[in-house]
């Protein structure tokens, strides 16, 4: 399966996994993978589902911090063959809790940073995954610089 970047591997959500399996909600499953954040002593922070209208495409965003480090995870809505949308983002929310699942076992072997690295986010804002690699090797140094005390100027 050849992507561009940034771009799905799987057109539609019905050739996917989970595809009207659920009798739960979309917002419960959001709400399972908060409690599995919460429970490797994360804090959800931020929570969000977006449409861009012009498009029609949409994503669940979850921000959250896991000790001194900040992720903002975004899970794509995937397009239907029948224009299902509820079944649609039903589907995305439960892969995104399952990923969100293996991350955080994942997390408790190797720790949150490596399960969550793609999801990482930089001081400027930025996720690890968003950025070339050069660009990710220019950024990593700003983590380790001392931070500035409230109200402190820095030059």
């Amino acid at each position: 399966m050849k992507t561009k970047k940034n771009q799905c591997a799987v057109e539609f959500a019905e050739d996917l996994n989970y595809w009207q399996t659920s009798r739960s909600s979309a917002d419960e499953w959001i709400d399972k993978a908060k409690r599995l954040i919460a429970e490797i002593g994360g804090t959800v922070e931020m929570e969000a589902f977006g449409n861009e209208l012009e498009t029609g495409r949409s994503a669940f965003m979850l921000g959250f911090r896991i000790g001194d480090d900040r992720f903002k995870l975004i899970w794509p809505v995937l397009k239907t063959k029948s224009g299902n949308q509820r079944a649609a983002k039903v589907q995305a929310a439960t892969l995104l809790y399952h990923d969100v699942k293996a991350k955080c076992m994942t997390a408790k072997v190797f720790g949150a940073r490596q399960a969550f690295f793609q999801f990482w986010m930089l001081p400027d804002g930025q996720r690890a995954v968003d950025l070339a690699p050069s660009e990710l090797v220019q950024a990593i140094p700003q983590l380790f610089l001392p931070s500035p005390i409230e109200g402190e100027v820095i030059e």
